[in-house]
């Protein structure tokens, strides 16, 4: 077995043992282990820690350096909440489910219940696997998307948990993921997608506490096609007083982003998603420390080189398709139209 085996090996076992020992521990010294976990990461500062801390400071702007490393104590703490919440969520009670909070929910259950689609555009914070056991449980089926992981069996686990939560994973990547998501919207069912990061040459760029980031097309791009609703959403953890551990994972539904109603598709898109990164901004500001952006996100901190090089790859790919596409549409006498997914 070659060394990535051995590693993709070594992750899976992880993974499957945490999933084990952590749900059988009883509750406080579950957590209690993890805020260990977090406070030792926090206290090692290693990279994922200092890039926290980077875009932290964008969001709260000029602080102490000893105010900002409080906060990504905070960040990282959150962070590993959410993991014991995943490990242990499998055995929750439907109690236990109900203990998430949704506020300004008729936001999206009215239009849900009149057969309207709805698409949620989440940043990545607090809980969105509560969320979405807990919407499913109560609403609305969730249809979402997941990043592959290697090892497949990972992916496979992860997509395995989450549909015992009640929810429909698709793949990221795979072929028909997106007309899926539109036929959902378009059956008047609840899609929602992480929105705060796309660093790929598909990413639509916006400004993003006041630098130029990439987000993904595909919230904005969903309701301009299927005419659903398109609300960002909000979640964070609210504790139960100062210095405590109990407290519950709460979601805001903000109000909707309304795309232009003229202009070509890729304008519409780009204005909306600066809608949606404006609308997430707020969030955010008003929660950093549940917002687990724990890699490179505003392009600023990319090498240049490397984005320029993967960028101008992107653009040969799509242009080869584009030209194979119009040979093939010439010789069976037919148009061609822009490309439905983004």
């Amino acid at each position: 077995m070659g060394g990535t085996g051995v590693a993709a090996t070594a992750t899976w076992a992880a993974y499957a043992t945490g999933w084990r020992a952590v749900r059988l521990m009883p509750e406080p010294a579950a957590y209690a282990l993890f805020e260990r976990i977090a406070d030792q990461q926090w206290r090692a500062r290693g990279g994922a820690v200092r890039q926290l801390e980077r875009n932290l400071a964008r969001v709260v702007g000029p602080v102490s350096e000893e105010q900002l490393r409080a906060l990504s104590r905070l960040g990282m703490r959150s962070y590993m909440r959410y993991w014991c919440d995943a490990f242990r969520i499998p055995g929750w009670s439907p109690a236990r489910i109900d203990t998430f909070e949704l506020r300004e929910g008729d936001r999206i259950v009215t239009p849900l219940s009149r057969g309207r689609g709805v698409v949620g555009a989440l940043a990545h914070m607090g809980n969105w696997d509560h969320a979405g056991a807990w919407f499913s449980t109560h609403h609305a089926r969730v249809v979402t998307v997941a990043e592959r992981l290697e090892p497949a069996r990972l992916f496979d686990a992860f997509v395995a948990f989450r549909e015992s939560l009640g929810m429909r994973i698709l793949g990221l990547g795979e072929p028909g993921v997106f007309e899926a998501l539109a036929q959902t919207l378009q059956e008047g069912g609840f899609v929602p997608l992480l929105a705060d990061r796309d660093l790929s040459a598909k990413g639509v760029p916006v400004t993003f506490f006041g630098e130029l980031t990439r987000f993904p097309a595909g919230p904005a791009a969903l309701a301009i096609d299927t005419g659903a609703a398109l609300h960002p959403v909000s979640l964070h953890w609210e504790p139960d007083g100062p210095g405590g551990r109990g407290g519950r994972n709460v979601g805001e539904i903000l109000p909707e982003v309304v795309p232009p109603a003229t202009g070509d598709r890729s304008e519409r898109i780009r204005v909306t998603t600066q809608a949606v990164a404006d609308a997430l901004a707020g969030a955010v500001r008003a929660h950093p420390e549940d917002w687990h952006m724990l890699q490179r996100l505003w392009l600023a901190d990319l090498d240049q080189a490397k984005l320029a090089a993967r960028d101008a790859a992107a653009a040969e790919g799509a242009a080869a398709k584009e030209e194979a596409a119009a040979e093939g549409a010439a010789a069976e006498g037919l148009g061609t139209t822009g490309s439905g997914a983004s």
